[in-house]
């Protein structure tokens, strides 16, 4: 049978749908492309961060449905936890099946082939039962670690579709790396929902990525998005190991105090720029890259431009610039001063530009530097493609190179694929 994947949203539905798709492949599936003629089985693992996202997802299931009408369609992810009735009720999908049970959906579609029908209710909840995911749809292999969320920031409605922070116990974390790498990947991405607060038994996280590194093998570790926090000495000094790549995602989302309250982040911008200082004495080579919001209700120039002041004294490689889009259910949907979306989109430019210049910045520091490539995919012309340890982008040409090996290298001349803003690193 033919199974097709359609991911919206996170690293974490990323890697679920990873897990899935491996799952269902060693079972005999040929994991198809969307628009192959012939799909037995669709599933479409879904995203609700914003009203948006759930826009984005009805028109994906309606697409599929529309275009393969025989097909079973299962449908999973944040958007089932938030409207799960709805869809139900829309009979567009065959199967609904929520977070707690998304690890069970390869048992409940199997069942189905077997039956005729099954019921996913009848399946017990469980966060991280996902088997290591040997054929993925990347060359790194993801390792989920925390689900949930606890903060309660007022334009997320994560805590309420995936509920309260909860951490996959450290020894089963453990055994995935373990499988993993003796599967041959070299590079593991530790991900999660607020995976900074991790905490099984006495094992936080600071603990968690340290007997990480401990496991033998020739790999590395890159710690996916992150929510600022307090990282300890201990922690930051981890960084100088071969093993862990010393570049962090860390959500920022404003750089303005009154912004940051009515967000309600859980720090000021001073505290945030206190920590990116500690960050680069430990590794003043260090990457940082950022998540920031503009259009945020009742932003108005001032605070923005201490968003675009502070993103430029940090020098943020990269930022992931979102345009503030409400979501129903929010605290901040139902804020004064909502922001007209044509003022949404010239501050998206602004700081569009802003991500620019620090990258060229940040990679005119790196030139003439070392770095260890991993080798993700080499092209028909012996071009070979990946990043280095700092989280950049190397293209590389050279005899005898293989895919999903590690060659030093130095990087030479900055390079522009497909528009200004897509930069890389030549080694020629």
């Amino acid at each position: 049978m033919k199974i097709s994947f359609k991911t919206l949203g996170c690293r974490v539905n990323l890697y679920e749908t990873d897990a899935l798709a491996s799952r269902f492949k060693a079972a005999g599936y040929e994991i198809a492309e969307n628009d192959d003629d012939e799909i037995d089985v669709f599933v479409v693992n879904t995203c609700t961060v914003t009203n948006t996202s759930d826009q984005k997802c009805r028109q994906a299931i309606h697409q599929i449905r529309r275009k393969h009408p025989e097909a079973l369609i299962a449908v999973t992810g944040c958007m089932v936890n938030h409207r799960k009735e709805e869809l139900l009720q829309s009979g567009m999908a065959d199967y609904v099946i929520d977070n707690e049970r998304k690890a069970a959906l390869f048992d409940i579609i199997d069942e189905h082939f077997r039956n005729g029908h099954s019921d996913p209710e009848g399946y017990d909840r469980d966060l991280f039962s996902y088997r290591p995911a040997f054929d993925t749809f990347h060359t790194r292999s993801l390792i989920k670690i925390h689900d949930g969320c606890n903060n309660f920031c007022s334009y997320c409605i994560i805590p309420m579709v995936r509920g309260r922070a909860t951490s996959r116990p450290a020894e089963d974390i453990y055994n995935n790396v373990r499988e993993v790498v003796a599967h041959g990947f070299k590079e593991i991405v530790l991900t999660g929902v607020n995976m900074g607060r991790y905490q099984h038994e006495n094992t936080n996280f600071e603990q968690l990525v340290e007997n990480i590194l401990d496991i033998n093998g020739d790999f590395r570790v890159r710690v996916s998005s992150i929510e600022p926090d307090q990282f300890s000495d201990r922690f930051l000094a981890l960084f100088q190991h071969e093993k862990l790549a010393p570049h962090m995602h860390i959500c920022l989302q404003s750089g303005s105090d009154d912004t940051l309250k009515r967000m309600n982040r859980h720090y000021t911008a001073n505290q945030f720029r206190e920590m990116c200082q500690r960050i680069k004495t430990f590794r003043p080579d260090f990457n940082l890259t950022t998540d920031i919001i503009v259009g945020f209700p009742g932003e108005t120039e001032q605070t923005f431009k201490e968003s675009c002041d502070f993103a430029r004294e940090i020098g943020f490689s990269h930022i992931h610039t979102f345009k503030y889009s409400v979501r129903t259910g929010t605290k901040a949907a139902t804020m004064p001063n909502q922001v007209p979306e044509k003022v949404k989109s010239e501050r998206s430019e602004v700081m569009r530009r802003i991500s620019l210049e620090n990258k060229t910045k940040y990679f005119e520091m790196m030139q003439g530097r070392s770095q260890r490539m991993l080798i993700e995919r080499i092209d028909s012309k012996g071009i070979a493609r990946g990043y280095g340890e700092n989280y950049i982008p190397i293209v590389a040409n050279g005899k005898g190179l293989e895919k999903n090996t590690f060659i030093n290298i130095r990087l030479c001349e900055i390079i522009h694929r497909e528009n200004e803003e897509k930069m890389a690193f030549n080694t020629l």
